[in-house]
Formats: C-alpha cells, structure tokens, sequence
C-alpha cells in the first residue's frame, strides 16, 4: 500500500513531453509509480480533470529572515514552490559577529524593504558563522524546502568590517578570508555564492551596497575557491552599465571558478535592446565551454503604488512626507482633506529619478482584478484622464483614495519598453536563460512577484490575447526541471519513479491570480504585500499535503537542502 496515490490527473511531468492520463503514487516520500489502476494508498487524491505537475522550483528569493522566524515560506508556498533558493543579490544575515548585525540589518531594509524593526524583533541571531546559520535553518520544519547561498555583503562586512561597508578595495589577504568562509558556507550545504553590482541596491540611508565596486581580483579569488571545492555556482545582478567590459570580466571570473554563473537580465528603457546583446554574449560563452545562464522573470519588473504602501505617485512631495508616518486610517483622513489635497497637487518632487519612478502616469495602469500584468498604453493613468478632461495626478489620487485608502496602482518598470510582454517572451525562449526573480520576501511594501510563477501558467499558456502563448508542457518544464537542473538539485523538479515526489495537483481551468493586498503579519506587526491564487488544489511536498485547496494542512515536511543533490539512480 502506497502513502499517497493521486488518481485519474493528467501528468505533466516536467520534462516537456506531452501530457498523459495515469495514477500517481508516492512511497517514504519518493514517487513510486506511474500508471493506470494502481494499488491503494493510505491516502488517496481524485485529479479528474486536474493535472499533475511537479513542484515548482524558485531559484531567487529572499526568505533569508522569514526562515528563521516561520515554518511557512509565504507568499511561494500559495503559488505551487516547493523549493526555493535564498540569499540571492549577495545580500543576507551570516557569517555575522554580534557587532555587525546592525549593518546588515540596516543594508537588508534599503536592499529589500523590510523595516528596520521587523528584522530586529523577528530575527533570533542564533548563529554566528554561515554553518552556524545553516543548523539554525535545519532545525525548523518548513511548507517547502530551502535552499542556500552565501551573500557576498555579509562576507565583506564579516572580514573587512567598516571598511567592507565603505567599498574599500580588498587586500589580497581580505579576499583569501572571504573565499574560505564561501567555501565553508558552500561545504557546509550552500548552494553557491551571490553578489550584488547595482547601484538600486542601498541602505534606506542611502549608502551603497558594499559589494558595488568589487574587484575583479576579489571575485575571481571567492570564485577559484569554488573551483577547489568543486561545488557551488555564482549569481550575479549588475547593471552593465559599461556593458561590453563588465560582462567580460564576469565572463572571466566564470571561466576561472568553473562554475555556473547565473546573471539577472532586465530590459531597460534606456537601453531596450541591450539585454539581447548580454544574452547573445552568454550563449557564446556557453558555446566556449564557459557555464554561464540568464535569469529572467516571467513578466515586467515593477512596483505597486498605493497609499498603504511604502510608494506612491506622490511620495516624496513635501506635505504628503509630512503625514507619511501617521497610520494609515490617519493618514487617509487627512488625505481627504480638501486644502490638503490640493497643497499635494500642487507640488512637485525634487529628486528626479524618484519622480520618473512614481509618476510617469502613462506607465502607470490601475491593477485590475484579477491583475492584469501586461496591461495596454490605452488603460494607462495618463490615457485615462485624457479622455476624461483632466489632470493625471488629481485622476491618480482620486483612484488611490479608493477602498478606503488601500487601492492599488501598477507601474512596470522593466521589460516593458514597448508597452508590451513581447519583450518577456523572447527572454523566456531564449536558450540561454532560466525563470526567476520573483524576489518573494524581499520588496515587502512594494511588490509581490512571488506570484510570477503562476504567471506562467496562466498568462502565457492560457489568457493571453496580445501576443504568442506557451505550449503548457514546455512552460511548466521551464519552472521544474529547467531551475532544478541549473541550482544542481537533480533529484527534483520531474514526475518519474525515484524523484522526489514534490507535486502540484492544479486545476488549470480555475487558475487564477487574487489581487496583491497588504497584511501586518510580519514581527512587531511588521507590514507585507500578499497575493494568493485560485485553483492550486494540492501541493505536496515529500509526499506530504501541505496546502489543500490553498489552505495549510498543518503538515510542515519542508527542510533545509543541504548541497546538490544527484538524479535518482
């Protein structure tokens, strides 16, 4: 008798094959069989007219503090992940000696947008060194499994403390003591080593990533340590901003780690076919025998904006900043307030880039629900007071007011030069690349694109009108066993005897996305975006339910992932 059999679903199983009717049944955590008619399991689930998938795999979040504080790894738990990867863009808690917390506590709330207060309740500090980290991980259950990487800024700070945090250049020595401790952190069961090179990545202060301006000398030592060891891969997010010669010398220190590097591709409106010559450059690297991969989200990057939240198209004007802290039922009174309005309206916002950033009305679209990520220029803010006679801004305001102050507003920041997904599509199909960046725990007031993976399923193979669509088998391939295989986790991410039976029983019909809404469920009652999905009847993680119609089962067989895991024999 089997643990779990999952009756009568359409399999999907990964690899990109076409979809078949069968049974499948789970054993001690391990997809056992596939097949019609087979034997009774101790607990049975009907997929009529479901289909059966394996568990998505998340190579690039940022639950590096949620780990620590809760079993439930929301909101990519709610959207079918059963593993996800942490500690990307170089930044999170360990190695750290007491008197560096504040550091990068203050570097993670710019970095990532999680209060300063939220991080120093929640975070319980019972670890020191990054394998101390990793036990302090392993001794809580998860609804998924977690997967590691050793960041780049904690390391910097670690071993060159304020000097470290200034971006002074490292000695040679400096990078001698940050490869050992990648290495521990790697053999220890890290997945590999990340590092940050943009300059978007600040303190709320202000202050610059310590990682900006590493030398090459530097990385190319972490990245040799890796070599020595044998393990790990390098992820990387840059802004390329002199892009033939910074690709270059990533190229470099790939070659010379002997490792995968995976690299964050954006579209920038300033320079909208750049990505395409990054991606060209990684293939050919690929094709020299240089491991090097793009990771791509699977729709425009970018911000929601709304009064509850941490932005919005009137953040930075002197009278809105002046109510800014105030709660948010205080906050929207006053905003309501006539004199007060129209002082906002009235003024303008100093800093430039912020004011691009917030309002540029023709980039910014009400979020319909459910959401509408690749919405028309027709339907912009702009588009819409135009055709009612009036200012966008007094429109935008009006719009924000809304649900008592909670409506939302959306603005694609990246991908999206053209007012379209088209540009995402050829991201997606690009051989060269892989799906991640849905940044889930990070951006907490700004942004939930942890829902972007079920964007996959349901924008691009199924509700799409303005462009190509996806063959469903080849998307949920692109999301399991493409992200598996390039974080080394080869036991996973297929539907085949032997895997790990990590799976997802959907009812594509019914799939859907909710709306992102805000919550203060974090430490101290800290706030966060969250947006859950219709339709994911089972997720199953070791073979253990863990959500139920989008509801928690109880059941917590998630656990730290130490190190690659091969493919079953």
């Amino acid at each position: 008798m089997h643990d779990l059999v999952i009756r009568h679903g359409t399999v999907i199983d990964g690899t990109g094959a076409a979809p078949i009717e069968a049974d499948v049944a789970v054993t001690n955590g391990r997809i056992a069989a596939i097949g019609k008619n087979l034997p009774r399991g101790t607990e049975e689930i009907d997929a009529r007219g479901k289909i059966v998938t394996p568990g998505f795999i998340d190579p690039h979040s940022h639950y590096d503090a949620q780990a620590t504080w809760s079993s439930r790894i929301t909101p990519s738990s709610w959207h079918g992940v059963t593993t996800t990867l942490i500690g990307n863009c170089g930044v999170g808690f360990a190695p750290c000696k007491e008197d560096q917390r504040d550091m990068l506590v203050k570097l993670m709330e710019g970095v990532e947008d999680i209060p300063e207060v939220v991080l120093t309740e929640g975070l319980p500090w019972n670890w020191h060194s990054f394998p101390d980290y990793l036990n302090a991980l392993e001794s809580r259950p998860f609804d998924m499994d977690v997967a590691t990487q050793v960041p780049h800024a904690a390391l910097r700070v670690y071993v060159m403390g304020k000097r470290g945090l200034a971006r002074e250049p490292a000695t040679q020595a400096d990078s001698d003591a940050m490869a050992r401790l990648a290495a521990e952190g790697i053999q220890a069961g890290a997945l590999g080593f990340s590092t940050s090179r943009t300059i978007n990545h600040k303190t709320k202060a202000g202050e610059l990533i310590p990682t900006l301006q590493a030398e090459e000398a530097e990385l190319t030592t972490i990245g040799k340590a890796l070599k020595t060891i044998g393990a790990g891969w390098m992820q990387v997010i840059s802004d390329f901003d002199n892009p033939e010669p910074e690709f270059a010398m990533l190229r470099r220190i790939a070659a010379a780690s002997e490792r995968n590097m995976a690299i964050t591709i954006l579209q920038r409106d300033a320079k909208p076919e750049e990505w395409r010559q990054i991606t060209g450059w990684i293939a050919e690297a690929n094709r020299s025998g240089v491991g090097m991969m793009g990771m791509v989200l699977t729709r425009a990057t970018g911000i929601l904006l709304g009064f509850e939240i941490s932005q919005n198209p009137f953040f930075g004007r002197p009278s809105y900043m002046a109510l800014a802290d105030l709660p948010h039922a205080e906050r929207i009174a006053a905003l309501r307030n006539p004199e007060t309005r129209a002082r906002i309206l009235k003024e303008t916002i100093d800093d430039k880039t912020l004011e691009r950033r917030v309002s540029r009305f023709d980039r910014i679209f009400p979020l319909s629900d459910p959401p509408d990520y690749e919405p028309a220029p027709e339907h912009s803010i702009a588009a819409m007071a135009a055709r009612m006679g009036r200012d966008p801004a007094d429109l935008a305001y009006d719009l924000l007011l809304e649900n008592d102050g909670k409506a939302i507003l959306y603005r694609p920041l990246s991908n999206y030069t053209e007012g379209n997904l088209n540009t995402v599509h050829d991201m997606l199909t690009h051989p060269a690349t892989i799906v991640g960046l849905g940044d889930g725990g990070a951006h907490v007031g700004m942004l939930c694109d942890s829902s972007a993976i079920t964007t996959m399923l349901t924008h691009w193979t199924r509700d799409r009108t303005r462009g190509a669509k996806f063959a469903l088998p080849w998307a949920i391939r692109r999301i399991t066993l493409d992200s598996a295989a390039a974080i080394g986790l080869h036991d996973r991410g297929v539907v085949k005897p032997g895997y790990k039976a990590d799976l997802n029983v959907i009812d594509y019909d019914r799939l859907a996305l909710g709306s992102p809404h805000v919550v203060y469920d974090l430490p101290a009652g800290g706030r966060r975006l969250i947006q859950k999905a219709a339709g994911y009847e089972a997720t199953i993680v070791s073979g253990v339910p863990v959500y139920r119609e989008g509801e928690a089962t109880g059941a917590l067989p998630g656990r730290l992932v130490r190190g690659a895991h091969a493919a079953p024999v």
